[in-house]
Formats: structure tokens, C-alpha cells, sequence
């Protein structure tokens, strides 16, 4: 549907489509409008035209970019075009006026008033113009901003005449900015160049803070407008092909399509020159994929088998939950500015080593069992009566599973899981916290914590256990099950980042399913990106994308949508969701908010329902304690950097992290020498995913 500038369209004008009057005028020096198909000359054309009475007949002028070097009085388009305003107006005349060197497509309610401000306007510089079978004779042309005309004109050749100039015009200026783009690179390659070139000590050195924030501003500028233009670009090579319709790119990360220099080369991670304004600064939902933490691989036991974990052993955890704020020492700063001074524009995250002092003090395996903290949540699912009530609760508990994954308000990195290393824990919940009413909301607790069951006789208990499964790329694993529930999850995620300008993206690759193995249905989950913004001031962590929800036998399935905050203005964490019966195309609820904030969910009948996720209750992980825990177990593994973290001692915490990295290369290479595969302890690969060795639904 049109945006603002079609509501504009009020009364006035036919509701019926006539014959568009298109018009070849003097605009003033513009992209030249060179003559097709019928000998007719420019000169000739602007006589005969410039007057402003005459018409010209449909395919007699054509906007092309200009061969020639001087700067001529050129040719605009005008005429009358039918224009879809909305339902109750329909299709109204306008007259529509093609502005060759702005680059522009305005409207007026009529020719007389085309000396007045226009009813509305399109940039064309990457815009889309196709041709559509919805109406006789339609075109619709699709700006990048996304907003949206659609024209009908008088006839065929009429209709195919305003394609091939908009086509032309959007192309010439297409072709315009990458010129610019590549102007502004080797400006901003010789900036670096100076940068670089100035001596090693003095009043003025290549490590001048100063200077080196300017690098990578530059840097993180020109990424942002490559990554613009490579957008556009990819929406005019999506329209080129056959079977394109233009709509919302569901892969926020992915970019697809021919490319500007810079972005291509950002893509592929060679452009040298360029210094990026890196991202790989701090998160806690973003892990690096790989190389800034220890490579270490164990080496494997013969006929090793998964360890039993004792249940008892386990006691509710007590660490602490916040993270403290990284400080603005200079020490620091010089730091990461140097750091990010270092790399270059589109380089692999998972080669750069990070600084310790920007650790959180855990691992990404247990990161993704914080993710659990409601599983009062997780467990209603399987109380609800019906197939609607149960995909409702799981949307229920995935939007308010994000919140409590976080520590903090900034945004730090955990640990990179090493390969073998896993994490054990469960949650015991008291069997009345378990509600089949999906219109009651949970008891608030304040954001406290919540005692648990005292026995399994009193609660349900539900065990999780993660281990990273490959290093390249590098794949996490997690499984999670409720015996008493007769319910399981079972999750694998590969980590990818990329340098984004002024942030970085993760894409969390892979997917989730749950079993409610008591009705025989499985729900088929993805995940969204995450994202590391500021990363030059204060970072802070954003997710976007969207996610769906499945479940093929019931036929019910959800679309969650987190909303990433605009460059001007808007709310940050906004989440949207619809749940949908396919059969029958109906939506039985919809929710919308903030996924660490308030969540509002409205059902088919009119009811609704407000959950806070900073009150939901939390529920404490009981873990082992260390003197229990295995060699590879996460908390005993990082024991020595996370205490001296603890204490303040970078370097110390350095020395720690550096012994055990470069213990565990010697294991990998003589597991190299003996050409020795790597073989997960719990973890199994079918196809593309893997699974747990031992699922509840196998044993049930």
C-alpha cells in the first residue's frame, strides 16, 4: 500500500484511467535524453517540443545516461498517469512529472498545478520499477526507502515508454553514487596512507589517539554507505530476474547480488587498506566465532562415553549475576583504539584476538543455559489443552527467554566455548508454578530468584547440557529435557559475525525443535541476529530478524519479528509476533513490545494479557561445584581466568587464558599427527544438524 505521500491524494481527479499525455519538455541540464527507434533527432525533438503543446508519442524519447562530456539543456518526462491512491479512492488521475538529473519522480493533481509542491516524490536512484498484471496496463515502481507508486497508463506502448525511462534513470543514477563510492575510497585509502606514514615517536605519531578514532570512523563510514549502495544494488539485481517480487529481505545479515568495490571486498575480507572501526568490541550475546579464544581440542579418550551426572551433586548456583561496566581508562582506550586501528574493513571477526579486560566472566555454553531462567514458562507449554493453546505458550516463553540471557547493561563478550567443552546444569520447578491458562499471567517475583523444589516428589526437573561441537565453523550444541513433562529441546547454533560500519552482526545459523512427546508434535525454532552497537563509545546489544516458529502436524505456526532501532529516532528492543492456523489462514494471536521489557499479547477472542519480563520469577541453575566438575566443564575449564577477572588483575587473567591455549595447541597438533578425528561426547551429526546421543524420544 502507498505511504504518506499517497494518503495525500484526497479528492479530485477521475476514478477512471485515461490516457496519459506524456511529454517531452527542457529541464534544464540533466542525464542526456538521447532518441530511439525513430531517427528523430535531440535537437529536432526539442523544437518540435519545448513549447510544451505537443505530445510525444510513446517510445520516441528515451532517458539514457550521457556518452558525451559537455553539459547540455536536456529533456524531462511529463504526462498524465493513473495512480492507485487506496480502496475507497481507487485508481485517480495525476500528472507526473520525471526529473532526469535530480534523479526524481514527483506528482501534482493535475497540470496546473505542477508549479506548486508536489503531492509526492520518489527518489529513483536504486529504485525498482516492474511490471505488474494486477491492472491493465500497470507498472509499479518501488523506491529504496520502500515506499511504492502504483501506475496504470493508457495503453501497452504507453505503459512500456514510462518503464524504459524510469528503468533508465534510476540506473544512470545508480551508476552515479558508485562512482562517488569509489571516489570517497581512494580519499579515504589516502587519508589512512598519511595516517600510517607519520613516524613512530614525536609530538604527532601513527598510535595519536586522535588520528586513530579518525581512522576508524572513516573506516566505519564508508562501510555503512558500501553497504547501502550494495543494498540497492541487490534490489535491482533481484528485479532483473524472472521471478523476483520485491518485498522484505528476511536475511538482514546476508548480502546477495553484485556488489560496490568496497562491500564485495568487505564481503570476502581482502581489503587490505582499509582499516575497519571493528566491532569485535564487547558483547554478551555475541560471541566471536572463534580464534580470540583458546583453540583447544583435548585430546580424545579411547572408547570414551558421556559421564553420568549426578543430580545430587548439584546445589543451586550462587555466582554473581552482574557484570561491572568497563571502565574509560586511557590504558583501555589505547587499547581498542589500536586494536581497532589494526584491522581492516570486512576482516574475518574470527581472527582477531580481543583484549581480556572486555571478557564476561563465563561461557557461551552457559550463556545459552541463562537463556532457560523461565522454565516455569517452558514447561506450561505442555499443560495447554489444545494445539492453538500450546503454540500460543511457546511464543509465550521464546519472547521472554532473551531478557535474563544478558548480564549487565553493556554489552561484554563470553568465552568462545573450546571444542569438547561442555556445560552441565538443571532447574527444579515447583509443580503448581506449571499453568495451563494461557490468559493468566505468571506470578511476578519481582526479578527475584525462585527457591525451586525442595524434591523431585514436589517439582518437575528439567537437566540441560551443551558442548561445543566443532571449531570450523563453530558449532554449539545444547539439549534440555522434562522427563515428567515428557518434554525435550534439542538446539544447534553456528556463530557467524560480520563487520557491520559502526556495529557488529552476528547471525545465530541453525535451529531449535521442541518435542511435547505427550501429543506427538514438534516445533521447529530459529534464532535471531544479534548485534554490538556503539562500538566505539559504549556498546550495547540489539537483536534483529526475523524467526519463525512451525509445527507440521498441527498446521500452527508463528512469525517473530525483532525490530532493530532506527538511525533517527525509534524504540530499541521492539519485538512483534503473530501466531497463524494455516489451514485455515487464521490469526489466533498477536503480541508486540519490548523482549527485556513488556510484552502485551492479544488473543482471537479479545482477550489480552501483559507479561514484564523484568518480574518474571527466576529460577536459579543448580551446577556442580568445581571440585566436581570435569577438566572440559565450563566453569572448572575458565576457573583460573575467571577468578583473576574477578579480582581486577588483567594481566594476570592474560597469563591465565595464554598457558591454556597454548597447552591445548600442543594437544591439537599431536592429535593433527595422528590424523585423529575429533568425536563429540554427546552430540551426534545427521545431515546438516546433530542431535543428543540418548533424546527422550528415543528412550520413550
Amino acid at each position: 500500500m502507498e505511504r504518506a505521500a499517497q494518503g495525500a491524494d484526497g479528492g479530485g481527479g477521475s476514478n477512471s484511467s485515461s490516457r496519459s499525455s506524456s511529454r517531452a519538455t527542457s529541464a534544464g541540464s540533466s542525464p542526456s535524453c538521447s532518441l530511439a527507434g525513430r531517427g528523430v533527432s535531440s535537437r529536432s525533438a526539442a523544437a518540435g517540443l519545448g513549447g510544451g503543446g505537443s505530445r510525444s508519442s510513446p517510445g520516441s524519447v528515451a532517458a539514457s545516461p550521457s556518452g558525451g562530456g559537455g553539459r547540455r539543456r536536456e529533456l524531462a518526462l511529463e504526462g498524465v498517469l493513473s495512480k492507485y491512491t487506496n480502496l475507497l479512492q481507487g485508481w485517480q488521475n495525476r500528472y507526473f512529472v520525471l526529473d532526469f538529473e535530480a534523479g526524481i519522480l514527483q506528482y501534482f493533481v493535475n497540470e496546473q498545478s505542477k508549479h506548486q509542491k508536489p503531492r509526492g516524490a520518489l527518489s529513483l536512484s536504486g529504485a525498482i520499477v516492474s511490471l505488474s498484471d494486477e491492472a491493465p496496463h500497470m507498472l509499479v515502481v518501488y523506491s529504496a526507502n520502500g515506499e511504492m507508486y502504483k501506475l496504470r497508463a493508457a495503453d501497452a506502448k504507453e505503459k512500456q515508454f514510462w518503464v524504459t525511462q524510469l528503468r533508465a534513470c534510476a540506473k544512470y543514477h545508480m551508476e552515479m553514487n558508485a562512482k562517488m563510492m569509489n571516489q570517497v575510497e581512494g580519499q579515504q585509502k589516502n587519508l589512512v596512507h598519511a595516517i600510517e606514514s607519520l613516524p613512530g615517536s614525536g609530538p604527532l605519531t601513527a598510535l595519536d589517539q586522535d588520528l586513530l578514532l579518525l581512522k576508524a570512523t572513516s573506516a566505519a563510514t564508508l562501510s555503512c554507505l558500501g553497504e547501502c549502495l550494495s543494498l540497492l544494488q541487490q534490489s535491482v539485481h533481484q528485479a532483473s530476474q524472472p521471478s523476483h517480487k520485491p518485498g522484505a529481505s528476511e536475511n538482514i545479515l546476508g548480502w546477495h547480488g553484485p556488489k560496490s568495490h568496497s562491500t564485495e571486498q568487505m564481503k570476502n575480507g581482502t581489503l587490505g587498506s582499509l582499516p575497519s572501526a571493528s566491532a569485535n568490541i564487547t558483547w554478551a550475546i555475541l560471541p566471536n566465532s572463534a580464534e580470540d579464544e583458546p583453540t583447544l581440542r583435548p585430546e580424545p579418550e579411547p572408547n570414551s562415553v558421556p559421564e553420568l551426572v549426578l543430580s545430587e551433586d548439584e546445589k543451586s548456583d550462587n555466582e554473581d549475576k552482574e557484570e561491572p561496566e568497563l571502565g574509560v581508562m586511557e590504558d583501555q582506550r589505547s587499547i581498542i583504539l589500536h586494536l581497532i586501528s589494526q584491522l581492516k574493513l570486512g576482516m574475518d571477526l574470527t581472527k582477531v584476538v580481543l583484549p581480556t579486560f572486555i571478557l564476561e566472566k563465563r561461557s557461551l555454553l552457559e550463556m545459552y543455559a541463562d537463556f532457560m531462567a523461565h522454565p516455569d514458562l517452558l514447561l506450561a507449554v505442555t499443560a495447554g489443552a489444545t494445539p492453538e493453546e500450546r503454540v500460543i505458550c511457546f511464543v509465550e516463553y521464546y519472547l521472554t527467554a532473551f531478557h535474563e540471557g544478558r548480564k549487565g547493561a553493556l554489552a561484554k563478550k563470553p568465552y568462545n566455548p573450546i571444542i569438547g567443552e561442555t556445560f552441565h546444569c538443571s532447574w527444579e520447578v515447583p509443580k503448581d508454578r506449571v499453568r495451563p491458562k494461557r490468559t493468566a499471567a505468571p506470578s511476578p517475583a519481582g526479578g527475584h530468584e525462585c527457591s525451586g523444589a525442595d524434591g523431585s516428589s514436589k517439582g518437575y526437573k528439567l537437566r540441560f547440557v551443551a558442548e561445543q561441537v566443532s571449531h570450523h565453523p563453530p558449532i554449539s550444541c545444547f539439549y534440555c529435557e522434562c522427563k515428567e513433562r515428557r518434554l525435550c529441546v534439542s538446539t544447534h547454533v553456528w556463530t557467524k559475525s560480520k563487520f557491520m560500519g559502526m556495529s557488529v552482526g552476528v547471525s545465530m545459523i541453525g535451529e531449535g525443535v521442541l518435542r511435547l512427546l505427550e501429543h506427538g508434535e514438534e516445533y521447529v525454532f530459529t534464532l535471531p541476529s544479534a548485534y554490538a552497537r556503539s562500538i566505539l563509545t559504549i556498546p550495547w546489544v540489539e537483536l534483529g530478524g526475523k524467526v519463525s516458529i512451525n509445527c507440521a502436524k498441527t498446521g500452527y505456526s508463528a512469525t517473530v519479528i525483532f525490530h532493530t532501532k532506527p538511525f533517527y529516532g525509534g524504540k530499541v528492543h521492539r519485538v512483534t509476533a503473530e501466531v497463524k492456523h494455516n489451514p485455515t489462514n487464521t490469526i489466533v494471536c498477536k503480541a508486540h513490545g519490548e523482549w527485556n521489557g513488556t510484552l502485551e499479547f492479544t488473543y482471537n477472542n479479545g482477550e489480552t494479557k501483559v507479561i514484564d519480563t523484568t518480574t518474571l520469577p527466576v529460577y536459579p541453575k543448580r551446577i556442580r561445584p568445581l571440585e566436581k566438575q570435569g577438566p572440559m566443564e565450563s566453569r572448572n575449564l575458565w576457573r583460573e581466568v575467571t577468578r583473576y577477572l574477578r579480582l581486577g588483575d588483567i594481566d594476570a587473567a592474560t597469563e591465565q587464558k595464554r598457558r591454556l591455549e597454548e597447552k591445548q595447541r600442543v594437544e591439537e597438533r599431536k592429535r593433527e599427527n595422528l590424523r585423529t578425528p575429533w568425536k563429540p561426547k554427546y552430540f551426534i551429526q545427521e545431515g546438516d544438524g546433530w542431535v543428543y546421543f540418548n533424546p527422550l524420544w528415543k528412550a520413550h
